[in-house]
């Protein structure tokens, strides 16, 4: 009986440890595998600005070369190379990659997912409404982001309602996003210090510059159409 009870007791505490190994919350978040980050959260973060840095610099220098090109269309340029970039790599990443926390080579990728967990753990959990928007996000918008930069570049005539269709699904996918965790109890981050900074920081860009996008779309789309019914009333 007593050699019974203390492998009860035993098992009891590895199954407590092991649920404790992960920083994430809920702790018994169950992640058999997981191995620890190795990067530190400044070169992370470091390393993904001066990355996205080194991108927007690059658009901003070659597109400034045509002077046709507006300032404002120039920075639409830098923001649609960046945001396709990061839903291609990054995201498309996590999508294809359902056990990075497992990961051992310190990859940076994993790395950055491992870390991101601690501001929402439903990523390293899995959770099934996070991996279908940001599916759709990586396959969809990332390449359609990359499209927009090239229809910018060349002035093709679709390029407003490409703007318009990828700022929407941006703004439909975050606010899935954000709905679902709500629903769910809102209770994925670490601390307030990451919910803050990576749950509703990292993501406020993807709310804010799509709505702007959107309303200048709009109301181009809507002058154009404006200037065509007038020369059709005119030819009449």
């Amino acid at each position: 009986m007593l050699l019974a009870g203390l492998l009860v007791l035993s098992a009891k505490m590895e199954g407590s440890q092991s649920h404790e190994e992960h920083p994430y919350i809920p702790r018994d978040l169950k992640l058999p595998g997981f191995v620890p980050g190795v990067l530190s959260q400044s070169t992370i973060v470091g390393f993904y600005a001066v990355s996205s840095l080194l991108v927007v610099s690059t658009i901003f220098v070659l597109s400034g070369r045509s002077p046709k090109r507006s300032k404002t269309e120039r920075w639409l340029m830098c923001w649609w190379a960046f945001t396709g970039l990061t839903h291609m790599i990054l995201e498309g990443y996590f999508v294809f990659s359902p056990e990075f926390y497992k990961d051992k080579t310190a990859c940076y990728l994993a790395e950055v997912w491992k870390e991101y967990s601690k501001g929402d753990s439903r990523y390293a959990a899995r959770d099934a409404g996070v991996v279908a928007v940001e599916g759709l996000t990586a396959v969809l918008e990332g390449p359609a982001s990359l499209l927009a930069v090239y229809a910018l570049a060349t002035g093709k005539s679709y390029s407003y309602i490409l703007q318009f269709a990828i700022s929407l699904g941006q703004l439909y996918g975050t606010a899935a996003y954000f709905i679902t965790s709500w629903l769910e109890g809102d209770n994925f981050a670490a601390s307030p210090f990451y919910y803050y900074a990576y749950y509703i920081g990292a993501n406020a860009s993807w709310v804010v510059i799509p709505t702007l996008i959107s309303i200048r779309c709009w109301k181009k789309i809507c002058a154009a159409f404006q200037v065509q019914g007038q020369k059709k009333t005119k030819v009449r």
